[in-house]
């Protein structure tokens, strides 16, 4: 931690976060593994969804996309630090901010810890493409890989505490780099197909590529893949935390958080049918029920050992990405809460030189260490993923409903410059509330009904628990503040 003498309590938030560092923080938070191994590794998770994945894709950005414009309005009446606990504590009540960002925060934490896990995967593909087979062993050696990912994630940690001005110069390049390697992707899926893959496969192998049975058709599946894949666009989220950091609030959060969410759409979509046109599905459901599985791995037996190479380190980035924004957003919550007295005040603290709130930085980055841990011990980085889903659909609802009965708070209304109109505003809160009572009826529904026998295995249950601590510590301090 930061040596105390070092910080100053009475400094505020520095504004140093442009559009363009807003829109790489909620880029770079949705695009990593949500489209390097999710719309693949779901046909594990979704047996029997087969190639329907970009259909799940669009459904899954209905909700996701209501939610964003609910956000983009609150974010211009509130435009602070830990953006969905002050929209809901303002807005609806205090204990509803509160519960609805703690189980989102210690989603989005233990998810950060997965990311980082799962690092070591694609650089040592990287490496074995490169020619250096014993430094990807040491990767993903079981003995050294949680410490290389605690590693890359203390590391990331470190650019946060850096400050607004370093993490905007090393964040908005790597989006760039990310963009690019995704590009060579979508190029090829023009030019290349299955027949190609089926060729290139057999003349490396000498035989056909192998494919799994056949499992029946099942349109339930298409929406189940949709709540998976519902987790690829929450990064707009992180935009909304970092409110009190942005600059020109007003008009850069809402258009960095709608941007993101379309943008970021739009090349999911593509990128994914590049990736199902030039690999069969059948032979990606083959191959997930023996190891975990990436774009760029599936690819490597198509494209030329340089666009391999490419793509691999362009994966990686992808991957080291989500860190930085996700990191921010989880930081902001806490000290938002610290500040209000929920959390110890501590963690209020911001740094005299880089204005950043270093104590919340490190405290979030040791929760989101025990993500590594336990994705390391668990053996499934699914269980992190279905956590956070299920944090993240609770916390959209809850704000689509604090925008909707935000009529009867006339001083934050005023105070809206984006979905100011209130029939649109009805509209799009009714359709959001709706989408998102259904995404998360299914998700638990689905959940609940698994094959897992251990309940700590069930993302569902880890989240009420996860809430009822939370009620816990609030009412716990509420308790202790109101005693004389």
């Amino acid at each position: 931690m930061i040596p105390e003498s070092s910080e100053n309590p009475q400094k505020t938030l520095k504004r140093s976060l442009g559009f363009n560092a807003l829109l790489a923080t909620g880029v770079c938070s949705m695009v990593g593994a949500s489209i390097h191994v999710v719309p693949f590794m779901i046909q594990k998770n979704v047996p029997g969804i087969g190639n329907q994945v970009i259909i799940s894709f669009l459904l899954a950005a209905i909700p996701c996309l209501l939610a964003a414009l609910s956000y983009a309005s609150l974010s211009t009446a509130m435009p602070e630090a830990g953006g969905s606990f002050r929209y809901v504590s303002k807005g609806l009540s205090p204990f509803a901010g509160f519960i609805a960002s703690f189980s989102q925060w210690f989603g989005l934490s233990i998810v950060i810890g997965v990311v980082a896990f799962i690092i070591p995967d694609f650089a040592a593909d990287f490496f074995i493409n490169a020619g250096a087979p014993d430094v990807a062993e040491v990767l993903v050696n079981s003995s050294w890989r949680p410490w290389i990912s605690l590693a890359i994630l203390w590391t990331f940690a470190g650019l946060n505490l850096s400050g607004g001005s370093t993490y905007s110069n090393v964040l908005i390049p790597m989006m760039w780099l990310m963009i690019g390697s995704g590009a060579i992707v979508i190029v090829a899926g023009i030019f290349l197909d299955a027949n190609d893959f089926l060729a290139a496969y057999q003349l490396k192998e000498g035989r056909l590529p192998p494919e799994a049975e056949a499992i029946p058709y099942n349109p339930l599946q298409i929406i189940f893949g949709a709540t998976v894949l519902f987790s690829s666009y929450i990064g707009f989220d992180t935009i909304a935390q970092a409110g009190g950091e942005a600059k020109e609030p007003h008009k850069n959060l809402p258009r960095a958080m709608v941007l993101a969410v379309v943008c970021v759409g739009l090349f999911y979509i593509l990128f994914t049918a590049a990736v199902y046109k030039m690999v069969p599905w059948r032979f990606m459901a083959y191959e997930v029920q023996h190891k975990n599985i990436t774009a760029p791995g599936l690819l490597a037996y198509l494209l030329p050992p340089s666009l391999t190479l490419a793509v691999l380190a362009g994966a990686t980035i992808a991957l080291l990405n989500d860190l930085p924004g996700m990191i921010l957003s989880v930081s902001r919550l806490l000290f938002a809460w610290a500040s209000d007295g929920i959390f110890p005040r501590f963690l209020s603290t911001i740094h005299s030189k880089t204005l950043v709130p270093s104590n919340s930085i490190v405290a979030s980055t040791m929760v989101a260490s025990i993500g590594v841990l336990g994705s390391h011990f668990a053996g499934n980085f699914f269980l992190g993923i279905d956590i956070m889903v299920v944090a993240m659909m609770f916390n959209f609802l809850i704000i689509t409903i604090t925008l909707f009965r935000l009529e009867h708070k006339p001083d934050l209304l005023i105070r809206i410059t984006f979905l100011k109109n209130s029939l649109i505003r009805k509209v799009v809160t009714t359709a959001g509330m709706v989408s998102l009572m259904i995404f998360l009826s299914i998700q638990i529904g689905k959940d609940l009904t698994g094959s897992q026998r251990e309940w700590y295995f069930r993302g569902t249950l880890v989240w009420l628990l996860v809430m009822l601590v939370g009620s816990i510590i609030y009412w716990l301090r509420k308790r202790n503040s109101s005693q004389p």
